[in-house]
């Protein structure tokens, strides 16, 4: 369960510490953001106990007008942010997106394409990849999932296309939990460590989702 900490309400402001220790994502950032919604808190400290929901919490601030530095001590990470009360709050999800052109998001949960041979897989997954950028301006944004995430990490052969796609400004979500789950989170080398909320708000915006799996 969260729990506040610590709270301090001062004429229309708030010094808060959320203890977000045990929350699986995209709780963290869920939870930060409902006490936002509050009312005016210009400064915050969040508690949580992984890396990627340390990076998550620091974005969404970063997202939302604040000026964010983190604290680890032990296991615990501190993410505290702070703002003037002139700030004005941005929008702490992606971005919209243009309703000019289509926007296509393609979903990727594995290393690999289709069954039957591990080898062929790999080899089709990495053509895959290769072809995307053919789809031009659609190609709005890709998603890395569950073994997805070993793509983008050092080493792997599928990394110069992704970095290619990053390059042509198409945005690489890659799943927090997922890097944390596989302890691939200091490899990764491309797109940005992202958690679920970010996931379905970005499936929410695209005019077409292309699954993977």
């Amino acid at each position: 369960m969260t729990k506040i900490i610590d709270a301090e309400w001062m004429e229309g402001m708030a010094e808060v510490r959320l203890d977000c220790r045990g929350l699986a994502c995209p709780n963290p950032v869920l939870k930060t953001r409902e006490l936002i919604d509050r009312g005016d808190v210009e400064r915050l400290t969040v508690v949580v106990d992984n890396e990627a929901a340390g990076e998550n919490v620091r974005r969404f601030l970063v997202r939302s007008g604040y000026q964010v530095q983190s604290e680890r001590n032990g296991e615990d990470i501190a993410v505290s942010g702070s703002r003037s009360q002139q700030a004005v709050c941005e929008i702490a999800l992606p971005e919209t997106a243009e309703k000019s052109e289509q926007k296509v998001l393609v979903l990727v949960g594995a290393d690999r394409l289709g069954r039957g041979d591990d080898e062929l897989g790999t080899k089709l997954m990495i053509s895959f990849l290769g072809t995307l950028k053919e789809m031009g301006s659609s190609l709005w944004r890709l998603v890395l999932l569950n073994s997805g995430v070993k793509l983008a990490v050092e080493d792997s052969a599928a990394l110069p296309a992704l970095q290619e796609l990053e390059q042509e400004g198409i945005g690489i979500l890659v799943c927090g939990t997922c890097l944390n789950h596989f302890e691939l989170l200091e490899r990764k080398k491309v797109g940005e460590t992202t958690n679920m909320l970010d996931i379905v708000t970005s499936m929410q915006l695209a005019d077409r989702v292309i699954s993977m799996t």
